[in-house]
C-alpha cells in the first residue's frame, strides 16, 4: 500500500462499546491518552454516494508514530462503520494514509480512481479536512482511508502524538468538544 498512497499512519477500530474499548486500550495495553469526542457529526457525509446522518463517538491516541482511532456508531444511519458491525465484525476496520496538503489529497484520489477504486463513504470534519474510505475490503479490516492531515487536523494529530510520548498513565481520557484543539473540563 505504501507504494500507492504512502505509509499507514492510523489504524481505525470500530467497536460496539467505546467506553469498554477505551478501558482496554489504556489499562491493558497502556496506550493513551485518548482524545475523545462524543457524537461527532461529519459534515457532508456521503455513504455510497448518498447523504448520511451517521454520528460516531471518536477517540484518538498514539502508539509511537501510529495513531489509534476508536469509533462507535451512535445511530443506525448508513455508514461503513455500521456495516462493519452489522456483518458481525468488531476491531480493525480501516487503515489510513494521510495527505499533508489538499493537492496531495487530490492526487491520491486521482490515483485511486485511475486504479479502479470506488468510494464507500466520504466527508469532512469542517476545518479539519476531507476523508475518503475506499472500497478495498476483501475481508474485514482492509478498508483504506485517505485523509487530509493539514491545518487544524494536523495540529490535533501532532498534539495527540505529543501527549502519548512519555505518557505516565494519568488523565487517560481527554474530552474534546469536537475534532479540534478545544478540550472540555470534564
Amino acid at each position: 500500500m505504501s507504494r500507492i498512497f504512502g505509509p499507514i499512519r492510523q489504524n481505525g477500530y470500530v467497536v460496539r462499546d467505546i467506553e469498554t474499548a477505551l478501558k482496554h486500550w489504556t489499562t491493558v495495553l497502556g496506550i493513551g491518552p485518548f482524545f475523545y469526542v462524543e457524537r461527532a457529526r461529519i459534515a457532508d457525509l456521503q455513504y455510497k454516494g448518498q447523504p448520511s446522518a451517521a454520528e460516531v463517538h471518536v477517540a484518538l491516541a498514539n502508539s509511537g508514530t501510529l495513531q489509534i482511532e476508536l469509533l462507535q456508531p451512535c445511530n443506525d444511519a448508513p455508514s461503513m462503520w455500521r456495516d462493519f458491525l452489522m456483518a458481525g465484525h468488531e476491531g480493525l476496520q480501516h487503515v489510513a494514509c494521510w495527505m499533508e496538503t489538499p493537492a496531495a489529497m487530490d492526487a491520491a484520489l486521482a490515483r485511486a480512481a485511475a486504479s479502479g477504486y470506488t468510494i464507500g463513504q466520504c466527508g469532512s470534519t469542517g476545518e479539519n479536512g476531507r476523508f475518503v474510505y475506499l472500497c478495498t475490503e476483501g475481508h474485514a479490516g482492509t478498508v483504506v482511508e485517505l485523509s487530509e492531515a493539514c491545518g487544524a487536523k494536523a495540529q490535533l494529530f501532532k498534539r495527540v502524538a505529543e501527549a502519548a510520548h512519555g505518557w505516565d498513565g494519568t488523565d487517560p481520557l481527554r474530552r474534546l468538544q469536537r475534532l479540534t484543539m478545544r478540550e472540555t473540563n470534564s
